[in-house]
């Protein structure tokens, strides 16, 4: 009779074991190097993004959310707050979306309704149209008479994206993309990036505010130098959310006005003397 040589029970359970620790060993080693490309490509992509800062942007053609064209220039002459999106993205570019309408209304109310300008565009020029653009706006609750949505062709979105530094590209799950929102200055050059799906306010308002109190203005219009005293004195109250009108600053500085009023009414008087 011929027997069947079983292995003893210890070899077969070494060789398990051998083969489990080795599956580990496989899987931890991919997830280490997919976690290495990952950290490339995001660090990569702010590289991108921050090299953008001072670029202009071209006078690129779009059409908004109701069918007419609208070019980048007509928004010139203000800041102008840009984000990039993809209209079929539920999870990242919408909650985006829906927190920048909520730090939008806060910088309304701190900076003035008609402060700065807001733009969307859709990257994703096989699918967002401007019927899709007009929905996802809809869809998100924003009747800011500001605030634009727009589509493009794809050699548009390119330059954009080029010129703003914003990385993207198809993935399984659509498209992998940096998150970030991008300030432009009234000329249309890159001022400053802003990332995150849920930044705090002020890192996007403290950057529009720097831009307006660096506008000319004219100090013949009493007007125009009460809008600057409440943008200078107005700061962010983390307790409620909002920003206020902090008088103490304007008062700290009254020392100085009046110093510079007697230093001037001498001035004039010693003048007056000598003629």
């Amino acid at each position: 009779m011929i027997r069947l040589r079983r292995a003893p029970c210890a070899a077969l359970r070494l060789r398990l074991l051998c083969g489990a620790v080795l599956s580990l060993l496989l899987a931890t080693a991919h997830g280490q190097a997919t976690r290495a490309a990952g950290n490339e490509a995001d660090a990569a992509a702010l590289r991108a993004s921050q090299a953008a800062i001072g670029h202009a942007t071209g006078d690129h053609r779009f059409v908004d959310q109701h069918g007419r064209p609208l070019r980048l220039a007509e928004l010139h002459g203000r800041p102008l707050v840009l984000s990039l999106v993809f209209t079929s993205c539920y999870a990242v570019c919408s909650g985006q979306t829906l927190h920048l309408r909520e730090v939008t209304r806060i910088a309304r109310e701190a900076l003035g309704p008609r402060s700065f300008a807001v733009l969307t565009v859709g990257f994703d020029s096989a699918n967002d149209s401007p019927d899709r653009m007009l929905a996802y706006g809809v869809d998100r609750g924003i009747a800011d008479l500001e605030w634009r949505f727009a589509s493009a062709d794809p050699a548009t979105i390119r330059q954009l994206t080029d010129e703003v530094g914003f990385s993207w590209f198809p993935s399984s799950r659509g498209f992998d993309h940096i998150t970030q929102v991008t300030i432009l200055d009234a000329h249309g050059r890159v001022a400053t990036q802003v990332y995150g799906a849920d930044f705090a306010p002020p890192e996007l308002i403290e950057p529009l505010k720097a831009l307006l109190l660096g506008r000319p203005v004219d100090r013949t219009s009493l007007r125009g130098l009460i809008e600057r005293v409440r943008l200078y004195c107005s700061v962010y109250d983390p307790a409620t959310g909002r920003y206020r009108i902090d008088f103490s600053m304007f008062a700290a500085a009254i020392p100085a006005l009046l110093l510079f009023a007697m230093a001037a009414v001498a001035l004039i008087l010693a003048g007056r003397r000598k003629s």
